[in-house]
């Protein structure tokens, strides 16, 4: 008899290799990607004259650098289509498939992944990008990893990590109609901080979780990182079968079917104890938007930002004066009142087609009183959103809608808001300067953003509904 187990130590178990005395366990890798930030580490294999070890279970994605206003890498800039050369070079070079700006499959890394059916229960996968706990959502085990980490993995095919703690967030009852797994991931992140998971694997359970669709779930992992989760995991069950049917790289036929006995099995044990507990209730989740300069900066639409003053902890009042300073916002200020002076919808966060469903619900029939820009998560995204008259719809409203990459999310590629610009976004950071020197960033759901662009400030987009705005 062996002890219950958690979701998570079953694929761990499943994939180490060995475990050193000092704790550190060598894993067995089923699916690693590249993109345009991993030449340090094709760098790395060049300097030994090594090879990737197992190039068929390597794959490239043209996303961080992408433009999405034009695929021509002449008209761009000269910096920035180096990046995406460099990464077509080393796939070649080490005959690696990549998906590349002339596929038709290109896209964002975390959605394009799910969309091939490369991301599958019960595997182990890494990327050079910290929101590759977002592949979780199909009860994988997926990380981010460093730099050097994507060079011993390439050359290797294995890593060596240490054992997270375990923790589990159980949400239970049902989301209000019109709450997103967006604002359940960013509540979340407000109760615990942005270090409250660190160290920790988080599996998220409860009746909510298993509501979610997979678009849902993987925005709920995607978010993990911004917690301080190494990782975040849903178990897989009919409607994660249900999204990998007929997908390209999925199992087919009998396979599938032989997939699908296997993978549900995937569970962590009913006895199964985890290092930390937290309990939410779906029904009082609330349409959320943050405020600062971190996600745990978050609150319900109809709150006020904090007042430092009332805060007794001197280090973290001082904190909340800075983020209220550079967010040009007063203490005690309605968010509802808060004026937006641009909005993007996508990223690997809210970028998929259920997500500009959303948006679009919002915006059609109306005009977007601020500048806006729509880039879908993958170019099979953008094609099924154009086959649905969903870009008609952005377009109408006043909304730009371009090509598919990271884009503003990261602002590393040309979309950039400017100095002081406050931008509705539905991205997964807040930082200061993360969509460009000195823009103020709010994240929040599609719908949000879209209900945003119609009003013009921050806004609960169930009230366009109510004809309140």
């Amino acid at each position: 008899m062996t002890a219950p187990r958690t979701l998570f130590d079953k694929l761990w178990d499943a994939h180490a290799v060995t475990t050193r005395e000092d704790g550190q366990t060598l894993l067995w890798i089923d699916r690693h990607f590249v993109h345009e930030g991993s030449h340090h580490a094709f760098a790395k294999l060049r300097e030994k004259g090594a090879q990737v070890a197992r190039p068929e279970l390597t794959f490239g994605v043209a996303d961080h650098y992408a433009p999405t206003r034009t695929r021509d890498l002449a008209a761009i800039d000269p910096g920035i289509a180096d990046m995406v050369r460099r990464l077509q070079a080393n796939c070649a070079t080490q005959g690696v498939r990549l998906y590349g700006l002339d596929d038709p499959r290109q896209g964002i890394v975390h959605v394009l992944g799910p969309e091939q059916g490369l991301t599958l229960p019960g595997l182990t996968m890494v990327c050079g990008d910290s929101h590759t706990s977002t592949h979780g959502a199909f009860g994988a085990l997926a990380f981010g990893i460093g730099a050097s980490e994507v060079a011993h993995v390439l050359m290797t095919q294995t890593l060596w990590q240490s054992r997270p703690r375990r923790m589990r967030l159980r949400v239970d009852g049902r989301l209000a109609p019109g709450i997103t797994a967006k604002d359940l991931a960013l509540s979340f992140i407000a109760k615990v901080g942005a270090d409250g998971a660190r160290g920790h694997a988080v599996e998220y359970a409860g009746e909510a979780v298993r509501a979610l669709s997979m678009e849902g779930r993987l925005t709920l992992c995607n978010l993990s990182i911004e917690s301080g989760a190494r990782c975040g995991q849903v178990a897989p069950n009919e409607t994660t079968f249900a999204f990998l049917g007929g997908r390209p790289r999925a199992p087919r036929g009998e396979a599938f079917a032989r997939a699908c006995d296997a993978w549900a099995a995937l569970t962590s044990d009913p006895e199964a104890e985890f290092d930390r507990e937290i309990t939410m209730d779906g029904a009082e989740i609330a349409p959320t938007v943050t405020w600062g300069v971190s996600p745990e900066e978050a609150a319900p639409i109809w709150a006020a930002t904090p007042d430092p003053d009332a805060i007794a902890d001197p280090a973290r009042a001082a904190a909340l004066r800075a983020a209220l300073d550079y967010m040009g916002l007063r203490a005690g200020q309605k968010l509802a009142e808060v004026q937006v002076d641009r909005v993007f919808i996508g990223s690997c966060t809210n970028a998929r087609i259920e997500d500009l469903r959303a948006a679009a619900e919002v915006l059609r029939g109306r005009k977007a009183r601020t500048p806006g820009l729509v880039s879908p998560g993958s170019s099979l995204v953008k094609a099924q959103a154009e086959a649905e008259g969903l870009d008609a719809v952005f377009r109408e409203a006043g909304l730009e809608w371009v090509e598919s990459g990271c884009s503003m999310c990261v602002g590393m590629n040309g979309d950039l808001a400017a100095p002081g610009e406050r931008v509705a976004s539905t991205t997964n950071r807040n930082f200061r300067g993360r969509q460009g020197p000195g823009a103020r960033t709010h994240l929040m759901s599609p719908a949000m953003a879209a209900a945003a662009a119609v009003a013009g400030r921050l806004c609960d987009h169930r009230d366009l509904t109510r004809e309140e705005l």
